[in-house]
């Protein structure tokens, strides 16, 4: 991997908040196959039907002392043929990366054996490449069967004593046309990654808070922390996912467009947790990043 710059610890853990990773310790948490995917969507019928989102969407999130974890399991209104179509693409993980706030750039070098998306994590706001973290993922086409789907991404190492960094994207089919899917992510860390995160947490990132109520009748209290940052990062992966697929449906020249536009709708339902920036800017950064996306070499 790539040297970073030496930056403060406040800025590099910002930016270990948007990140993606696993741990074997949480191996027995995973909901493997067909099978265990579609009980997964009995089991949570009722809360998909009626919760706090708006949406047929559970979150979930997890922390231990050297690892934190969030899943998100929802219901896409995309046939499932079009769902495991679009994400077993690599550059197609590349487009929905790119809608996520903190991402400043994304390309999938295919020559590599394994193919390797060359990522690199930044500020909220118009950023050089340079300036930056590079962070490069492994993508792994786990299955891609007529009734399940899954795809990983996974790098073993990050900044400042993070790794085992994984995303995880499983899919089966659901009546109507649906597709029910879980969103995984996940990053050990040790004692100099928590205390970076814990001194942004304590500055810049006071007052951010995720999604789960901190108790009964707490509807203005949510969890903060680490897994408060875990909660908004996989809120913002899932909402480029479910806006990506969405934007298919238009002509192809308007694509970029329709996805920029809708993941910003999506993410500003929420805006305790995930307003950031006003639209303008957020579709000015964009369309200057997706354009640097495009550029003919992956990043170095």
């Amino acid at each position: 991997m790539e040297k970073p710059r030496l930056l403060g610890p406040t800025v590099v853990a910002s930016m270990l908040v948007t990140l993606c990773g696993w741990s074997s310790a949480w191996a027995q948490a995973s909901v493997d196959g067909a099978t265990g995917l579609l009980a997964k969507s009995q089991e949570l019928k009722a809360r998909l039907a009626d919760n706090p989102f708006g949406r047929p969407l559970v979150l979930e999130s997890m922390e231990s002392d050297s690892v934190v974890e969030g899943n998100v399991y929802a219901v896409l209104d995309s046939p499932f043929a079009a769902v495991s179509r679009t994400f077993s693409h690599p550059q197609r993980w590349c487009d929905v990366m790119i809608l996520h706030i903190n991402t400043k750039y994304c390309r999938a070098a295919q020559s590599t054996a394994p193919t390797r998306l060359k990522v690199s994590i930044g500020r909220k706001t118009p950023q050089q490449l340079g300036d930056a973290f590079a962070l490069d993922f492994d993508y792994a086409l786990i299955a891609a069967a007529p009734d399940y789907f899954s795809v990983r991404l996974s790098s073993e190492k990050g900044p400042l004593g993070t790794s085992d960094y994984r995303i995880e994207f499983q899919a089966v089919p659901l009546a109507e046309n649906r597709t029910f899917v879980r969103l995984r992510y996940a990053y050990g860390y040790g004692i100099a990654s928590r205390v970076a995160m814990q001194t942004y947490l304590a500055t810049v990132g006071r007052g951010k808070v995720g999604f789960t109520p901190t108790g009964p009748g707490a509807d203005n209290a949510f969890i903060g922390g680490m897994r408060g940052a875990a909660e908004r990062n996989i809120m913002r992966y899932y909402l480029a996912i479910e806006a990506y697929q969405a934007s298919l449906a238009s002509p192809e020249e308007e694509r970029v467009e329709a996805s920029l536009e809708r993941w910003f709708s999506a993410t500003e339902r929420y805006p305790k947790q995930l307003h950031e920036v006003d639209r303008s800017s957020y579709l000015a950064m964009k369309r200057l990043e997706y354009k640097r996306q495009q550029s003919a070499e992956p990043r170095n």
